[in-house]
């Protein structure tokens, strides 16, 4: 079977971003209701920053098996090296788990069962796989037109997971729109419940905006309120969460709207099987405002966001996937983050 990459950069990466949207511009404000005026459907915790007193400080914040890493990121080297390399590269950085973004990666034919089997040889486990929502073309593999081999073929990796990075603007960013792709999700994820697997979407910034009928609506309140729990699961991208904080922090209107990523994971946590760990540092020199860098190198605070987590029911059964969108040298990046974060498995 011949597959290929349907993982692409959020189409905001030139979006302006600055260093109070990484380091928090305030707790998400209370909310009743997902269609209430104040926009949020989350509630802050108030739970305090993890200090070297803290008991649970020493705690490893990654935990055992669940440090990976999406392929996406060393795509230059799966297409020039292969699979193989790259594994074996992998498991020496300490990695447990690897993300796909496509079965082939510029590889040429390779079967699922002979990608399987070099996942076992190498000591990995694959933990997702990113494939496109939709598309124009009913030959293209997406979930809309091609579900039933998306499960499949998920399902013959033995993967537990299989999602999407697609935004929902399918049918535009209203509410009624967020609603109708809402009820794709939910089908998808049923779908995906009775082959044993979970289905999830991957943010970017641009699902904290706003809709455009309802600006006091925040659209990813709408996802979250819309898909059913038990079918639908979400994997936070935290950079790019942390850019929809600084994005959207305010309506259409002028009025104050922040959040805080970290609050919506708090209150369903059950719901984040699946993390994306990356990492920006402020640069007024580069368009954006910011340039992503390797982890452990920019302004998110990791050891806080991991330690909270990890607190949750269940908190030790979270997967985090190092990403970095473009990197200059992919395996300098992947052997650096892999190193910071297993870093904090013994740091006290």
């Amino acid at each position: 079977m011949r597959l290929v990459s349907n993982h692409t950069p959020d189409p905001g990466l030139s979006r302006r971003l600055r260093r109070r949207g990484f380091l928090g511009v305030a707790a998400g404000a209370a909310a009743a209701s997902v269609l209430g005026a104040s926009g949020s459907a989350h509630a802050a915790t108030g739970r305090d920053t993890a200090t070297a007193t803290d008991p649970a400080y020493g705690r490893p914040v990654v935990p055992e098996g669940r440090l990976g890493i999406q392929l996406y990121t060393l795509r230059d080297k799966v297409a020039s090296l292969g699979f193989a390399a790259v594994f074996e590269e992998l498991a020496r950085y300490g990695y447990e788990q690897v993300e796909f973004a496509g079965y082939t990666q510029g590889t040429g034919d390779i079967s699922l069962r002979e990608l399987r089997g070099l996942l076992r040889e190498h000591g990995l486990c694959g933990i997702g796989s990113h494939v496109g929502y939709y598309s124009d073309d009913p030959a293209a593999y997406t979930f809309d037109t091609r579900l039933g081999q998306v499960l499949d073929d998920a399902a013959a990796l033995g993967l537990p997971h299989v999602g999407t990075a697609s935004s929902p603007d399918r049918y535009g960013r209203t509410v009624d729109g967020w609603k109708r792709a809402a009820e794709d999700f939910n089908r998808y994820g049923a779908a995906a419940k009775r082959r044993g697997l979970k289905f999830y979407q991957h943010n970017h910034q641009m699902e904290f905006g706003f809709a455009e009928d309802r600006p006091e609506v925040r659209l990813y309140d709408v996802l979250l309120a819309e898909t059913d729990p038990e079918l639908v699961f979400l994997e936070m991208d935290v950079y790019w969460a942390y850019a929809g904080q600084y994005r959207f922090s305010v309506r259409p209107d002028g009025t104050p709207a922040p959040f805080e990523p970290l609050e919506y994971v708090l209150a369903q946590p059950e719901r984040y099987p699946l993390f994306h760990v990356k990492d920006g540092e402020h640069d007024e020199s580069a368009e954006d405002g910011y340039r992503m860098v390797d982890v452990g190198d920019g302004d998110i605070d990791y050891r806080n966001f991991l330690t909270k987590v990890g607190r949750t029911p269940g908190g030790r059964k979270h997967n985090w996937q190092v990403e970095h969108d473009a990197p200059a040298d992919s395996f300098r990046t992947a052997r650096r983050s892999a190193a910071h974060l297993l870093s904090l498995r013994t740091r006290r």
